[in-house]
């Protein structure tokens, strides 16, 4: 185990690993048929910046569903993994904001601030890196606050799929699948706005639009941390 830990980090080992990764994206997204809906906040021709708001075990179909004429960056930990994604989405020409509201947070909030600023929106996933699952960070609705730019939240859900065991669930879509992606209401989060109410609105609307997308495509929904019967590791 140490041994393979040891083989991941090489440089060279996490681009090639990154490169199949945005084949398989391509593959999925080739292949299957899946349908965007409630995207008018993301047609191309929009000026104003967007924080978008996914959960971790829901970021893989993002990147081909972004309209390419809206330029998106998105923010990414410092973690082995979040290294390996971030050099996924870079084949999609989405750029990346290094670092997490927990690791590297004070340069992180900057990039992210700075980016919005630019009128480029950001991709957040407010449960990460490491969660609880589902459960929505402070940090997003305090970002949104200094910024004034609007909550996106967005999802996707695949009737053919694979659901992991870990701490996130990461749903991987399969070849040929039937997929829909949701982008939900905007979030406005007022300066003076109290942060905890709008941390659980943005929790509560994303589970929602989650539950949707999973009920639109006939899978069990995937619970959020703390709220799924023992044992239960989706399908």
């Amino acid at each position: 185990m140490a041994f393979l830990k040891t083989v991941l980090k090489k440089q060279a080992v996490q681009r090639t690993l990154s490169f199949l990764a945005s084949l398989y994206i391509r593959l999925v997204s080739l292949t299957g048929r899946w349908r965007l809906i409630g995207a008018d906040e993301i047609k191309p021709g929009n000026t104003r910046p967007l924080i978008i708001a996914f959960w971790h075990g829901r970021m893989l179909m993002m990147p081909p569903n972004w309209p390419k004429a809206m330029p998106v960056k998105m923010l990414i930990s410092q973690h082995g993994d979040g290294v390996l994604i971030a050099d996924a989405i870079r084949h999609f020409d989405i750029g990346c904001i290094q670092g997490s509201t927990k690791r590297g947070g004070t340069a992180a909030l900057r990039g992210v601030l700075t980016t919005l600023k630019a009128g480029i929106c950001v991709g957040i996933t407010p449960d990460g890196p490491r969660g609880p699952r589902m459960r929505c960070t402070g940090a997003i609705a305090d970002i949104a606050k200094l910024s004034g730019a609007p909550i996106l939240p967005a999802t996707y859900a695949a009737r053919w799929r694979v659901v992991f065991g870990s701490w996130d669930r990461f749903v991987l879509p399969l070849p040929f699948t039937r997929g829909v992606v949701l982008a939900g209401t905007p979030i406005e989060v007022a300066r003076d706005a109290d942060s905890e109410a709008a941390r659980l609105l943005i929790e509560t609307q994303l589970n929602e639009l989650t539950a949707r997308a999973d009920a639109m495509m006939g899978v069990d929904t995937i619970m959020p941390a703390n709220m799924e019967p023992a044992g239960a590791a989706g399908s």
